[in-house]
């Protein structure tokens, strides 16, 4: 017995079940991020003097990691624009540079952090390097998270193509939604952090 809703859209929302759960999913992230964003605010207008991101964080690093972001975005796109054009292996291609472009990511973050370790900036003992981890430590666990469900559907999930191309697409299009958002975090990250 198949699942309703699974590929046609639900006639109460106008969306799949997997499209409203994603979404439904997004909105509790959100909250969480937002939580976040309003302790930073609290931190920050509750002293009076309150560093800015360049006195300990590097902007360079943090620009490229930006572009691998959001070219990251266009390569998940292009990989479900790809499987509705019914080309999968373009969808592969894809896919592919999301995921190296993420584990690129990952590798300046991994740079950054080490390097304040390396020179004793403790976030146990200043509020806006506490903020800092915890914001951006958070975002990496979400990078990761969203890695994993692309490599999934990128090599072992991609049976589904064969059984269920429309069901696969639809996969695809919610793990976009989620990489979407994980990037649009970054996009306000970047600027609060590093550059205010």
């Amino acid at each position: 017995m198949d699942i309703p809703f699974t590929v046609k859209n639900r006639p109460d929302t106008g969306l799949y079940n997997g499209k409203l759960g994603v979404w439904l999913f997004l909105a509790s992230e959100v909250m969480l991020f937002g939580g976040l964003f309003s302790a930073y605010i609290f931190l920050r207008t509750g002293v009076e003097q309150w560093p800015t991101g360049s006195e300990y964080l590097d902007i360079p690093l943090a620009t490229l990691n930006t572009l691998f972001l959001i070219t990251s975005s266009v390569t998940m796109v292009m990989s479900w624009a790809s499987l509705k054009l019914n080309d999968f292996k373009k969808f592969k291609i894809y896919s592919g540079v999301t995921l190296l472009l993420a584990l690129a990511f990952l590798v300046v973050k991994y740079f950054e952090y080490t390097h304040k370790f390396h020179v004793g900036y403790l976030p146990s003992t200043n509020n806006f390097l506490g903020i800092y981890f915890t914001m951006t430590g958070l975002h990496v666990l979400h990078i990761i998270g969203g890695m994993i469900c692309i490599f999934y559907f990128w090599i072992p999930g991609a049976k589904m193509w064969e059984s269920d191309p429309e069901r696969f697409t639809n996969r695809i299009e919610i793990v976009g939604l989620y990489w979407h958002f994980v990037d649009l975090v970054w996009i306000f990250l970047f600027p609060v952090l590093y550059l205010l």
